[in-house]
């Protein structure tokens, strides 16, 4: 895919979900891997074809105790080239005190918890996520197979709580297709050393979602669709 193509479909989401809106102000959660750094490029891209009717910030939230080394020299030029203000926010680790739950879970509360912080902090309305189109169809499957309900990650979630909405731009590109145009924009990989990033159940599900697709080439289509038609893409 190429990136007209890409661009063409973030658009169409921005568009047909109702995502964005002039004079929203939007922070992109920015972790330095290629669906977050995609996600700036292309948002940067959107604001500059809208005369900058909106206001657009990177955020990169450091955790250096979850092993991932941030370059935020790196991530502040990258978003300088895009057109996008940036901001490092340091965050911390806390130990969990409940030991059944996965240390994947307590660094991603954490991050968002951050991101929700600075959100309340800047007159932040919208958080845009770098969530693509595979990752809200895995996880459909994964809710499916593991805990019985026809649920997703929304395109579009009011929070009850203050006034803010997730947002996921990205999600009608495929990881293939961000992954390419990563390659072609030289990307830089973040250094991350997790050891949990290969483990648990997102990566069996991604198997058997492969699987799928060779059954049935038109499996993401007919998911997508379903998912849509049961009104799980987009929560008021």
């Amino acid at each position: 895919m190429t990136d007209e193509q890409i661009r063409r479909r973030v658009r169409a989401a921005i568009r047909n979900y109702g995502l964005i809106a002039p004079g929203d102000h939007v922070v992109a959660g920015l972790s330095g891997g290629k669906d977050s750094l995609a996600l700036v490029e292309l948002l940067g891209d959107w604001r500059r074809c809208h005369n900058r009717n909106f206001r657009l910030t990177a955020v990169h939230i450091c955790m250096p105790q979850a092993g991932y080394r941030s370059d935020t020299a790196y991530l502040s030029d990258f978003c300088a080239a895009a057109g996008v203000d940036f901001r490092a926010v340091e965050a911390r680790l806390e130990p969990d005190r409940n030991p059944r739950r996965s240390p994947c879970f307590l660094c991603s509360w954490t991050r968002r918890k951050s991101l929700f912080q600075f959100a309340r902090e800047n007159g932040v309305n919208k958080i845009a996520f770098g969530h693509h189109e595979d990752d809200i169809l895995r996880t459909a499957l994964m809710n499916l197979t593991f805990s019985g309900s026809f649920s997703t990650m929304p395109v579009r979630l009011a929070m009850r709580k203050f006034p803010v909405s997730l947002i996921r731009p990205l999600c009608r590109v495929g990881e293939a297709a961000l992954s390419e145009m990563a390659a072609r924009h030289g990307y830089r990989p973040v250094d991350k050393r997790c050891p949990h990033d290969q483990a648990g159940k997102r990566r069996d599900i991604a198997a058997l979602f492969r699987e799928a697709e060779r059954q049935n080439p038109d499996f993401r289509h007919s998911l997508w669709h379903a998912l849509e038609a049961a009104g799980k893409l987009v929560e008021e």
